[in-house]
């Protein structure tokens, strides 16, 4: 998610305080569903979404509301956040909703604790997996659908196989908040780069590399971009040979496809 100005200013100041909060305290997961809840109550009660980022409303009345509306509801430490929350300046009257959702996802990784890597792989994987199979991406689209079946389908399709914390975060994807389960797929993705303050690289070739080519090409583009770089390796038939790597908005093309493309475009000319 995007947030410009003071709402970039207090989804930074929010972060650092949740890190606080859920350090060592393995509460990490219970804030996260605590915060994806609070967001869906913001999204939902208009009035209340309203008086939350009402810049001309003193924060202690919103303070005292917030308390009202979901104290014995959600953990202390959620508590303490929504409270903070509340007594900052947003540039939009969605952005609270879009930051707690933010912060309950920063809560998630955190909850992985040191299978954070592995969490970056399941959700990569599963995204693949939803862009790969239309009935899948239409399954999990479908507005008649209830949330509650679709929650049902990932936690069969995902099961034993995949970390509580993918099939949760999998879970929040059909949330509605997101476009599309493939764009908040892909957020977290990021957020989960960020929380370990990593770039992310989607690797296409043509055959899988191995271990050794893995941790070469990290870390060259470790060293190119000056942060670790997580990888996210792709089979792709059109690359014929060689790799494509894809950062942020930067494309290293060294394919034999584009080699070849090259060719014919010299020929052509």
């Amino acid at each position: 998610m995007a947030f410009r100005g003071a709402s970039a200013d207090a989804v930074a100041a929010l972060t650092d305080e949740l890190e606080s909060g859920v350090a060592g305290d393995g509460v990490a997961a219970t804030v996260a569903d605590d915060l994806f809840a609070a967001a869906g109550t913001l999204r939902s009660e208009a009035a209340l979404r309203r008086f939350a980022t009402d810049a001309s409303i003193p924060a202690e009345a919103k303070s005292g509301l917030v308390g009202e509306v979901f104290a014995g509801k959600v953990h202390e430490v959620t508590q303490r956040l929504l409270v903070s929350a509340v007594a900052r300046r947003w540039v939009a009257g969605r952005d609270l909703a879009d930051a707690l959702e933010h912060l309950g996802v920063v809560a998630y990784v955190k909850a992985a604790g040191s299978e954070t890597e592995r969490l970056a792989d399941e959700l990569f994987t599963f995204a693949q997996a939803v862009k790969d199979n239309p009935e899948l991406r239409d399954a999990l689209a479908d507005p008649a659908r209830a949330g509650a079946d679709k929650r049902r389908l990932i936690e069969n399709l995902l099961g034993a196989q995949a970390l509580p914390v993918t099939v949760a975060l999998a879970g929040q994807s059909i949330s509605g908040s997101h476009r599309t389960v493939g764009v908040a797929l892909t957020e977290y993705q990021k957020v989960v780069a960020d929380v370990q303050s990593q770039g992310v690289a989607t690797v296409r070739v043509a055959r899988p590399l191995g271990d050794a080519e893995l941790d070469r090409l990290a870390s060259a583009l470790t060293a190119q971009y000056g942060r670790p770089v997580h990888l996210n390796q792709l089979v792709d038939a059109s690359v014929i040979g060689g790799i494509r790597v894809e950062i942020g908005d930067d494309v290293i093309d060294g394919t034999v496809s584009s080699r070849l493309d090259d060719a014919r475009r010299r020929l052509v000319g």
